[in-house]
């Protein structure tokens, strides 16, 4: 490989990306996901009958932009005939708009398409509740009052705080929903008849298989004990309801961002408004207002329409800023002066839920999106700190902010050895029993590989302190023990072996572990195992599902950019496979859109929410190039 080829094509990258750092010092990409959080914006608007016109056209335009030929909608390209629930959502939202023909060909598709799939009743969890909010669906019948699951004291060995982070921020408000049986009165619902095959217009607890499993078939159920537990709610006197109706009122409160939005996600915003109108709020209340207002500023407009689920500023920054300095920017050039001081600022300094699990340590850790101040993670926090190290010489706020965050990140390692994303030990995979779809990767934040491999590589380059050896030996353990068997990682927050393999592998090499090592070995076997004729690498959203490899059957220049830099971090030499990799990512510039796929890269919620980062294709090739051409830049100019 040409060296001078790659500096100048790095040296074009710097160039064309700085052009694009907002004025607050910020890059901002749009965070794409499915088309459901615009569908619900659609309904949202409608049931609370808000007067935004333009916007609902906006989003009518959206969601029929991204319609398959044959009426479907999907959660990513390759996906089998369609996506059920996406399909749905988007259906819904197009007859509440009034902006479609409801005999337009395309509706009829996806009318004849969600019939043949089962009908609203095979639709996922949220889907379902969310229909069911809107007067759509029947809530289920239960023996007992989920609400109560909120009255339980910490003691308990099931309660609120069992589980994850994300999953309570959207369990709160549809409790509230359920235990009042709320469903919104609006002039003119749409039908939905149409979407429901004749046969499974039955009795109303049919509409909730889960419960059914839950509670009638025994066989689903081996924990009897528990479930005898559970019926014994039903005793619970009727008063405490208003005890869990506080509790749920004072949990929203406290996790509203100051955008108004429930922890800065769309999605559970959605449903905190439906949440605060069952527990009697007007639909004009200041709070539901606000909540509409911070939905809109979640709104990306620029080469596509969309309202993102939760913007991705604070991560592609840091990305951005850590690309950039490892491509060779001066720490004290202005740009990357700006994003550092940006980043120090969203240092989060509340104390989170994280604190339940973790509480005797100080905030410090990084969130996803700037408006976000009390849902920290640990990917976020382990790229910011690889940005504001450069500056801890030079400054005591910078310093000290280091410190504050990497103290923080250490102390939220699970007593696994591993890391999550968001929270400590809140892994109680009894949970995952549940027969609900995709419980496990919404009910519990595990440890990942992923994850893992990440902080792990952030404490190898940051310089590995005494502190940090019993946390890395404890980690490197526990990555061994979760290699597969043909020597890739699952990841759980990209797609999906490529981005846990890339991740484990250069977080394994950048703690010491040498490139004889047999586990670094299978990895590397692994990766050169999958590279496609063209010198790159593509890998389905279908592995998520399947729980193994699925070529994509092309090349995207993400993935091949976490695999190459796999390869350097664990070569000595540059190796045909890495040559032709860069071959690659030379001839795939981030500009020449007409060879890069729109593929998502991103996993939100298995099964249902994959986000294509509009950032990806930027920061992630500048930064295997800059790793490239700091290892081997010399040799490849032999």
């Amino acid at each position: 490989m040409d060296g001078l080829e790659v500096s100048q094509e790095i040296k074009r990258r710097i160039d064309l990306f700085l052009q694009e750092q907002w004025e607050d010092g910020a890059w901002r990409y749009c965070f794409e996901g499915p088309v459901m959080t615009d569908a619900y914006m659609i309904i949202t608007l409608r049931a609370l009958e808000i007067d935004e016109e333009p916007l609902i056209k906006r989003l009518v335009e959206r969601l029929l932009s991204v319609q398959e030929d044959n009426g479907v909608w999907k959660v990513y390209p390759d996906e089998p005939e369609g996506n059920l629930s996406a399909t749905v959502e988007a259906v819904v939202a197009l007859l509440y708009s009034g902006y479609v023909e409801t005999n337009d060909e395309k509706m009829k598709k996806a009318y004849a398409f969600i019939r043949a799939h089962g009908g609203l009743k095979k639709s996922g969890l949220l889907t379902r509740a969310f229909l069911a909010m809107n007067g759509l669906y029947p809530w289920p019948h239960f023996p007992f009052n989920p609400a109560y699951l909120v009255l339980l004291p910490r003691l308990s060995p099931i309660n609120f705080y069992s589980f994850s982070s994300y999953a309570r921020a959207h369990f709160a408000p549809v409790l509230a929903a359920f235990e009042h049986r709320f469903s919104i009165k609006t002039k003119q619902p749409p039908n939905l008849e149409v979407l429901t095959p004749r046969s499974h217009r039955e009795e109303e607890r049919s509409f909730w298989p889960e419960v059914d499993q839950l509670f009638i078939e025994q066989r689903a159920w081996p924990l009897s004990q528990i479930k005898k537990e559970i019926y014994k709610w039903k005793q619970i006197p009727s008063h405490l309801l208003k005890r869990a109706d506080r509790w749920i009122e004072h949990y929203i409160y406290s996790h509203l961002e100051a955008n108004g939005t429930l922890l800065s996600y769309a999605s559970s915003t959605f449903l905190m408004i439906y949440g605060l109108l069952a527990l009697g709020y007007h639909k004009d209340s200041p709070v539901i207002l606000k909540a509409v207002q911070g939905l809109s500023t979640l709104i990306f407009e620029d080469d596509l329409f969309h309202l993102q689920n939760s913007p991705s500023t604070v991560w592609d920054t840091g990305l951005m800023t850590y690309a950039l300095l490892e491509a060779g920017c001066s720490p004290d050039h202005p740009a990357i002066m700006k994003a550092s001081e940006f980043l120090l600022h969203k240092q989060q300094k509340n104390v989170g839920d994280w604190a339940h699990h973790n509480p005797k340590v100080a905030p410090g850790g990084w969130g996803f999106s700037d408006s976000n101040t009390r849902h920290p993670d640990m990917d976020d926090t382990q790229t910011v700190l690889r940005t504001i190290a450069a500056y801890t010489m030079f400054s005591n706020g910078f310093n000290a902010s280091f410190e504050r965050g990497f103290n923080w990140l250490l102390s939220m390692q699970n007593s696994d050895g591993g890391w999550a994303a968001f929270e400590k030990n809140v892994d109680l995979y009894l949970l995952a029993l549940l027969p609900m779809s995709q419980i496990e990767n919404a009910a519990i934040d595990p440890s990942t590989p992923d994850i893992t491999g990440r902080v792990l590589h952030a404490i190898g380059t940051l310089g590995e302190t005494t502190n940090a050896h019993s946390h890395t030996a404890a980690a490197v353990k526990w990555l061994r023990h979760r290699q597969e068997r043909d020597g890739s990682w699952r990841g759980r927050w990209g797609v999906c072996y490529i981005y846990g393999t890339w991740a484990a592998l250069t977080g394994l090499s950048a703690v010491g572990l040498e490139n004889g090592d047999r586990t670094i070995q299978k990895g590397v076997k692994w990766l050169h195992s999958i590279q496609n004729k063209d010198g790159g690498w593509g890998e389905s959203c279908q592995s998520d599902a399947k729980r193994h490899y699925e070529p994509l059957g092309q090349s995207t220049s993400v993935q091949t950019a976490w695999a190459i830099d796999a390869l350097i971090a664990t070569h000595q030499q540059p190796t045909d496979a890495i040559e032709r990799g860069i071959a690659f990512l030379l001839k795939h510039n981030s500009d020449t859109t007409a060879f890069e796929p729109r593929y998502p890269t991103g996993i939100g919620l298995p099964g249902q929410f994959y986000i294509y980062y509009h950032g990806y294709p930027k920061y992630w090739p500048l930064l295997t190039l800059a790793h490239y051409q700091k290892k081997f830049g010399e040799l490849s100019d032999e």
